[in-house]
């Protein structure tokens, strides 16, 4: 089955009673591009990380844009066997059915099989409007959390909601001096 366009996303959202408001704007690659997006767009933006473990469980993390995730411990916190690691573009267009790019929350509608496990990071979760792409990356579609949840749970997709590790706090030059 062909993956879903952006319009078909957004006619999905919107028979399920979900009011979105889309912005278009210039592609956008990394969380560093979109910087200038983000202030024109209210609500908490996201970063999407599509990645596996090592007996090949695919997740799929959207977190708030400046969250930092430890992913050499995230693996603990998913109940994941092993370290985690990048999924690859391949792999992201043949569950997902998009671009490196543009991962997002609203892909795993064309995980039909149910091969990705959605995660999301608690952090996202506290505001009240949760922006992802579309689908594409020259896209931003706002939700409300609570329809984004909705969303997951339509196409079969139950989040998991859990505060992801974050890296450990750099000590500064002085502790790491020797006695």
């Amino acid at each position: 089955m062909a993956p879903l366009s952006p319009q078909e996303l957004l006619d999905r959202l919107s028979s399920l009673g979900i009011q979105a408001e889309t912005v278009e704007h210039e592609p956008v690659f990394t969380v560093a591009e979109s910087k200038a997006i983000k202030e024109l767009i209210p609500g908490a933006h996201t970063k999407n990380l599509f990645v596996k473990d090592r007996k090949g469980r695919f997740f799929l993390i959207s977190a708030k844009h400046d969250t930092a995730i430890d992913l050499k411990r995230a693996h603990e916190a998913l109940g994941a066997s092993g370290r985690l690691s990048f999924g690859s573009a391949d792999q992201l267009r043949a569950l997902l059915g998009v671009e490196p790019g543009s991962v997002t929350a609203f892909a795993v509608v064309n995980d039909t099989d149910g091969k990705v496990t959605m995660v999301l990071d608690a952090n996202l979760m506290e505001h009240e409007r949760v922006n992802f792409h579309p689908l594409v990356n020259s896209m931003t579609t706002g939700v409300s959390r609570e329809d984004l949840l909705k969303f997951l749970q339509a196409t079969g997709h139950e989040p998991t909601i859990l505060r992801l590790p974050e890296p450990p706090a750099e000590l500064p030059d002085s502790a790491q001096a020797p006695i």
